[in-house]
């Protein structure tokens, strides 16, 4: 997708640096994807924190299980 976008060029700079990509087109893909990454754990750690895991056994009632 072609996309004209007003961005400050020492962001474009530090992001193409900090990426290490070719080219501002890749440096933006890399952005974008680190971006996403980062919502959808925050995303995953709430949901975590809302709903958080609950197990069956202790890890006693484990051990003692798997002695026998």
């Amino acid at each position: 997708m072609k996309v004209t976008a007003l961005i400050p060029d020492e962001l474009v700079k530090e992001t193409k640096a900090i990426s290490k990509a070719k080219n501002i087109t890749e440096a933006m893909i890399i952005a974008l994807n680190a971006y996403i990454s980062i919502q959808k754990l925050k995303a995953m750690g709430e949901s975590i924190n809302s709903n958080p895991l609950q197990f069956k056994y202790t890890a006693e009632e484990i051990r003692d299980l798997n002695r026998i």
